[in-house]
């Protein structure tokens, strides 16, 4: 394949998996913004709950992101048996996974309040996890058939899935939480409900096309789907539990930066939200281009073609970096624009939070592009299933650079929320740096092999 080629076909791949992602991360907004209408107990105590929920979501991802390689290398060589094998047994690790964390859930309460939250919201969060945390069974199912279909390169149909999960979340939402369409109205119980009933709609949504769509059929992923299968067990297990705890380390560092501001102001934890929010609607495209790399490189290892383990790589990266410099041209040019869209025009705050964030955002011209650089290196590691070394990679620049060097420059040094992001640049460079070096060992290992 010329080069030309490999751009379009990331961009095919690409381009419907960024919407998807760009859709699912709207069902975090319209919750928030229901549940606000509704009353901000509920919503505070939603966004605790959530809070608790998605660690342990990540967590278990970790075994849906290793089926997405896996399977790609199957499906180049032709080996359905090993597919229906390696999702089969993601499914397995996705459930047992989820059933260990109900436990943590139904008794999060305590938990909660040993983390230093109040009586009344950890209640309230308990309440919620009671109800929305079964959902973790499906939303996990619903990950692992995502990544069984990206990897047979069916984006489209995950992306109008997506959209149609996003759609059903919604309507349950104004139905339960607000008591519409002749239903209970529930508050904050309602909208657990409708999280667990739009989770299990679009799981059942996904199985259905997996086992009946032409050229998937004789998968027969949900054959005899009882029967253990210890050897693909071990196999996803090994590649999945280091991408889960790489998440699980990144989205640490994030929340623990909250935390460190949260000792700066309210007012500039306030333009750190809102700036974060803004930065990951742009990270949504580079999660896109990185899976699709996944996909692109599992396929190219599967059939043996080395060099294009490369090519495929640069023209991803070419197209992550065209994404960063349009941001950084927008981030420059309008960033209190982009801040003052989440203030009220009469709030009291508000020159002092948009001087704040347009700040945060002028950090976040670097800080996006070594952190879109670091999760294309992921995504291509991945993709030639070594999982283990980058785990460990990340985890010493997330941890060992990036939490002190915010700590130190926001608090020691006095830069305030701008030495946070800074330091947050410094972890995720180095991680960038490290995990692009580990692939550079790799792939020149593989083209020595490759010669004849």
């Amino acid at each position: 394949m010329s080069f030309a080629q490999h751009i379009r076909a990331v961009l095919v791949l690409g381009l419907p998996l960024i919407a998807s992602h760009l859709a699912q991360y709207s069902i975090q907004v319209v919750d928030t913004v229901m549940l606000g209408w509704y009353s901000v107990t509920a919503l505070a105590a939603s966004v605790l709950a959530g809070s608790f929920f998605f660690v342990l979501f990540i967590v278990g991802a970790g075994f849906a992101f290793a089926v997405m390689p896996m399977v790609a290398e199957a499906a180049e060589r032709g080996e359905e048996v090993r597919i229906r094998r390696v999702t089969r047994m993601g499914m397995w690790l996705s459930v047992l996974f989820a059933i260990a964390c109900l436990p943590i859930m139904i008794w999060s309460g305590p938990l909660l309040q040993m983390l230093g939250q109040s009586p009344e919201l950890s209640g309230l969060a308990q309440e919620y996890l009671r109800i929305a945390g079964l959902g973790l069974i499906p939303a996990l199912l619903v990950m692992v058939l995502k990544s069984y279909l990206v990897a047979m390169e069916r984006t489209q149909v995950v992306l109008w899935l997506t959209i149609a999960g996003v759609a059903i979340n919604g309507l349950l939402n104004w139905a339960f939480i607000f008591g519409n369409f002749d239903a209970p109205e529930m508050g904050l119980r309602g909208a657990a409900l409708a999280s667990l009933m739009a989770h299990f709609i679009t799981f059942t949504a996904m199985a259905l096309y997996a086992s009946h769509a032409v050229g998937l059929r004789e998968h027969t992923l949900f054959k005899r789907v009882w029967r253990s299968d210890g050897q693909a067990m071990t196999e996803v297990f090994r590649l999945g539990w280091p991408i889960g705890l790489t998440y699980l380390a990144e989205s640490g560092l994030f929340s623990a930066s909250a935390l460190i501001i949260g000792l700066i102001g309210t007012l500039a934890l306030a333009a750190h939200g809102i700036a974060l929010q803004i930065v990951s609607v742009v990270f949504m495209v580079h999660i896109g281009l990185s899976q699709a790399m996944t996909v692109r490189a599992g396929r190219a290892l599967g059939r043996g073609d080395v060099p294009a383990v490369g090519r495929g790589g640069m023209a991803g990266t070419l197209l992550s970096g065209l994404v960063v410099l349009v941001t950084v041209g927008v981030f420059l040019t309008m960033p209190e624009p982009l801040v003052s869209a989440f203030l009220a025009p009469d709030d009291p705050n508000r020159v002092a939070i948009l001087a704040i964030g347009a700040g945060l955002l002028t950090v976040a011209c670097l800080f996006q592009a070594v952190d879109a650089g670091q999760v294309v290196a992921l995504g291509l590691l991945r993709g030639i299933q070594d999982t283990r070394v980058p785990m460990y990679l990340a985890a010493i620049s997330y941890w060992g650079l990036g939490f002190p060097a915010s700590y130190l420059l926001a608090i020691t040094w006095g830069f305030g929320a701008a030495g946070v992001w800074v330091g947050l640049v410094v972890g995720l460079m180095a991680a960038c740096v490290s995990l692009w070096w580990r692939f550079g060992v790799l792939y020149r290992r593989m083209r020595a092999l490759d010669v004849p």
